[in-house]
């Protein structure tokens, strides 16, 4: 059965990397952009935005279908641009689909640097895999490039482009092209599945990483998308796949989804940092319908389950901030979330209605003085998702 054909994003709605990148690519010697994020939130839809606002000529091209994308693939799309006359932008989606794709890259880039600034192309890349594109242009392209990590959509994204309220978002937020199914929960589930988890999957992940088992794999996916903001321990996860291995498969597999966007594992904050390595991790689906899409739609009259995702929807977007984002817990002790940024550490901790020790924000706050205790509720989840880093540095001082 084909896939429906989604909503197209709202024409006058334009996510906000757009602007960034536009104004990068205007400075007079711009360096190569690169875009990595999720499959299915935006990049090209914000590429085409970005095109159809320039003043000069600009090829885009994707390597996304390609039977056999290589080397003299991205050689002839970048003559295609270069014809287009002075100071063009050439946009390629996928790059990680061409096989030794940095080193051909770097060599166009750096006979390009030879030109004129004004007569040089100006070069957009993008990816959805983290680890291919952040090993490929660290390696290869360093001093060359500037990377923005594009996240989920977050909940002040949805509300300005599709009207969500909250409860709207923790049933359903995190992908744009999902909106239109909504009213319909089974075909909601299945453009979730075939169109994004097994995309993601198939294409992101095993026709380029090295997994002996894929059935084992896809189950793990499922295995993991239950712990939503829960710490679960490697050995627990391990004993729910249906197959023997040890603790190293288990954090392969979590590693593998972590590179393609679809999960956070946050360690647990310790000062000491090879304490922090050998924590269990604390799961994060990368958006809310990545777990209410395994779940029944009466989900949220669970006061348990409703706080638990209102967690997740907290973390998932401290996730997408710079920085370090932790939990941590002793015994019985727990905050939701530790995040460090620059010189500032704060406490997170998330009230929701879902029955909570009030004790563990005042524990860690004892160990760590300097910390500084935030309570974020669901009134306030509206300021908060417009400018997180904003709303925090307000209640710091």
């Amino acid at each position: 059965m084909p896939m429906p054909v989604p909503m197209p994003m709202p024409t006058n709605y334009q996510r906000s990397f757009v602007t960034n990148l536009s104004g990068r690519l205007n400075e007079a010697v711009p360096l190569m952009q690169v875009v990595v994020g999720p499959r299915q939130v935006g990049k090209t839809t914000g590429i085409q935005q970005l095109i159809d606002q320039q003043t000069t000529p600009a090829h885009y091209a994707s390597a996304d279908d390609l039977i056999a994308g290589d080397a003299q693939w991205l050689r002839e799309q970048w003559q295609h641009a270069r014809l287009l006359g002075p100071n063009a932008l050439l946009a390629i989606d996928e790059i990680q689909k061409i096989p030794n794709w940095p080193e051909t890259v770097k060599a166009l880039w750096d006979a390009e640097a030879r030109r004129a600034p004004e007569e040089r192309l100006r070069v957009v890349l993008l990816g959805s895999s983290a680890v291919q594109i952040q090993d490929g242009v660290t390696e290869s392209l360093a001093g060359r490039f500037e990377l923005t990590r594009l996240g989920h959509w977050r909940f002040c994204e949805l509300k300005a482009a599709f009207g969500y309220d909250l409860e709207r978002y923790l049933a359903y937020g995190g992908y744009p092209g999902a909106v239109a199914f909504e009213g319909n929960h089974d075909r909601w589930y299945a453009y979730l599945k075939d169109a994004i988890v097994e995309t993601v999957i198939g294409r992101d992940i095993l026709q380029f990483q090295r997994v002996g088992k894929p059935a084992l794999f896809r189950q793990a996916f499922e295995i993991l998308c239950h712990y939503p903001a829960q710490e679960i321990s490697y050995t627990t996860l391990l004993g729910q796949l249906q197959d023997s291995g040890n603790t190293d498969l288990i954090k392969h597999y979590i590693s593998l989804y972590e590179s393609a966007f679809m999960f956070h594992a946050l360690a647990k904050y310790s000062a000491k940092a090879w304490r922090s390595r050998s924590s269990s991790p604390k799961m994060l689906p990368a958006c809310p319908a990545l777990y209410t899409m395994h779940q029944s739609r009466q989900i949220l009259d669970d006061p348990e389950q409703r706080g638990r995702v209102f967690e997740l929807a907290v973390g998932a977007e401290l996730a997408q901030l710079p920085g370090a984002l932790y939990y941590w817990r002793e015994g019985k002790a727990e905050v939701d979330f530790v995040y460090a940024h620059r010189d500032a550490l704060y406490a997170i901790e998330v009230k929701s209605g879902r029955r909570k020790s009030r004790k563990g924000l005042t524990a860690f706050l004892e160990q760590t003085p300097s910390a500084i205790p935030v309570i974020l509720t669901p009134e306030h989840f509206s300021v908060f998702s417009a400018d997180p880093v904003a709303f925090l540095e307000r209640i710091g001082g």
